[in-house]
């Protein structure tokens, strides 16, 4: 197992291949980096793939008092800077597309593209008030029956009644067998969430390439007020919040798509 020390924490990753850019991929919460494996199979013949897993998530240390979103980030960039890794394309899923955003503003130089994988729905908008109590619900949820609470906004959110047996089932379980800690402590920054985007959208250098599953809207207005540096939105179809489970080859094509068009803007700019 590699692993980077970062912030007193152990941080798992896996490399492979090699090419002119490096694809990092950033899971989402309470999942791991072997979700990304039809990605890694399909890129690691043209690039170099990089892939991690979150502290508190699969091989990764659990020894932190403290778990901050923050922190996490700091994790991405410190892996970046510890690999010294160039010409980075990030690409997160869920909390990590959040978690690429913080670590793409925080350290921009080596990063030359940004994808997020079903997110950014609703760029840098506050939940409505009347949502407040039922947020306020599932926070104290988390405190007395975590397991259970974690499955219900996974099977209220996350998941449809089409979506596959399977994938419902394998969410389900690692929702349910997160690690506790970190869960309780993460869960109230994300519904805080649209803060920590407006303040880091104005530090992003480069275009927020999004593919989203057309189970749940993108609100395009919202990219148009916020995106500062403007957005290109890809939008497959799928019944649920994992379509690197769902319909890995849909999601590998529009990944190759944007990919290839974040490097030749960067061949054109060079010229």
């Amino acid at each position: 197992m590699n692993t980077i020390l970062s912030n007193g924490t152990p941080i798992s990753y896996k490399i492979y291949g090699e090419g002119p850019a490096t694809l990092l991929f950033v899971h989402g919460s309470f999942i791991d980096q072997t979700y990304w494996k039809e990605q890694v199979s399909f890129f690691k013949e043209k690039y170099c793939v990089v892939t991690m897993d979150l502290a508190g998530h699969g091989e990764s240390g659990t020894n932190r008092e403290e778990w901050t979103l923050q922190g996490m980030a700091e994790d991405v960039v410190n892996l970046i800077k510890e690999l010294k890794l160039k010409n980075v394309i990030l690409i997160g899923h869920s909390l990590g597309a959040n978690l690429i955003l913080m670590a793409a503003s925080a350290y921009p130089d080596p990063v030359i593209g940004f994808i997020a994988v079903d997110n950014f729905k609703n760029l840098a908008t506050p939940l409505p008030p009347e949502y407040e109590s039922q947020v306020d619900e599932i926070i104290a949820g988390s405190q007395k029956a975590y397991a259970d609470t974690n499955e219900h906004y996974a099977r209220m959110v996350l998941l449809t009644p089409q979506t596959p047996q399977w994938i419902a089932d394998k969410i389900v379980a690692a929702y349910r067998n997160s690690y506790e800690l970190m869960g309780q402590q993460t869960l109230p920054q994300f519904f805080v969430m649209d803060r920590i985007e407006r303040a880091a959208l104005p530090l992003l250098k480069t275009k927020m390439n999004l593919i989203n599953v057309n189970y749940m809207p993108t609100n395009v207005e919202a990219l148009e007020q916020n995106a500062v540096n403007g957005y290109a939105l890809i939008e497959i179809a799928g019944t649920c919040h994992y379509p690197m489970l769902e319909s890995p080859k849909a999601l590998n094509e529009a990944l190759d798509e944007v990919i290839d068009g974040v490097l030749e803007q960067k061949e054109s700019v060079r010229v």
